[in-house]
């Protein structure tokens, strides 16, 4: 008996275990093999390998410029943000018609309340700024205010993560691609690991939320989340945009491409200066 059981192959002795519906193996056997198993594989995989088809013209074209991402795409704090464009559609300025509706959604009241300790706090580089670059203190204050809350809001992503992430959902692929480029220059420039910066879903970094290209052409200093530097850098910015356009709400209009946005920070500067001097 016990050579007969030798000569047996193994898939008759576990034929009857593949085939026997007792206590419903069969059932669960075969939901292991055709549905978990491929189920994992797929969450395992990172994003790198799950959305490389798709991105892997972008690597290809940052390898031709010298740019070697590689390690950098399969860093665990790698990853693709899949609702992107959604981000895009529903900023402020696309969801509110109105100017009172975009003051709402930013939060305008508690700014204007805030305002007047932030030039207090900042006064000596804010005449700084107005001096070397001859942007009113108030404009700069506000430009800060409305952008970061005054350097309280960084933005909860990564720049890096982001650009990458708007080629893969194939939305502004040309601006992602310029933008990736100069965050990627800047980053080796200032010795700065890219995953250590936070940005807005657009990749607007630091407190005056630049993009990398305004930072490589107007950020004034070395340190990012130093705020002097910040007020520094966007009376910068807003200098050479009100020369080039003629005006400083051309100017204003240059930093965020909307009527709302340059009406709001306007208002938002001329409700600190009454402010500031009924409180002489």
């Amino acid at each position: 008996m016990i050579k007969s059981i030798k000569r047996m192959s193994l898939a008759a002795l576990l034929l009857p275990v593949l085939v026997s519906p007792i206590n419903g193996l069969e059932e669960n056997f075969y939901q292991q093999i055709t549905k978990e198993t491929p189920e994992i594989n797929q969450n395992t995989l990172s994003y790198y390998e799950k959305y490389y088809e798709k991105i892997s013209p972008l690597i290809n074209s940052l390898e031709e410029k010298g740019f070697q991402v590689n390690d950098l795409l399969q860093d665990p704090r790698f990853e693709i943000y899949e609702g992107i464009r959604n981000k895009f559609k529903h900023s402020a300025e696309k969801k509110s018609p109105t100017l009172e509706e975009y003051k709402e959604a930013l939060g305008y009241e508690d700014k204007k309340d805030r305002i007047p300790d932030f030039i207090n706090n900042n006064i000596n580089q804010l005449k700084l700024s107005e001096e070397t670059y001859e942007i009113p203190k108030y404009i700069t204050s506000a430009i800060i205010g409305i952008e970061s809350d005054f350097g309280d809001n960084l933005g909860s992503f990564n720049p890096f993560n982001t650009y990458f992430s708007m080629y893969a959902n194939n939305y502004k692929k040309e601006f992602a691609t310029t933008q990736l480029e100069e965050l990627l220059i800047f980053c080796k420039k200032n010795n700065i690991n890219v995953f250590s910066l936070k940005s807005s879903y657009a990749g607007a970094i630091s407190y005056v939320q630049f993009l990398p290209s305004s930072l490589n052409r107007w950020f004034i200093g070395n340190d990012l989340y130093d705020m002097d530097n910040n007020i520094l850098s966007a009376a910068n910015y807003l200098s050479h945009f009100k020369e080039t356009t003629g005006s400083i709400e051309g100017a204003i209009f240059k930093y965020n491409k909307s009527g709302l946005f340059v009406r709001t920070v306007l208002d938002l500067a001329k409700d600190a200066e009454e402010i500031l001097s009924r409180d002489k």
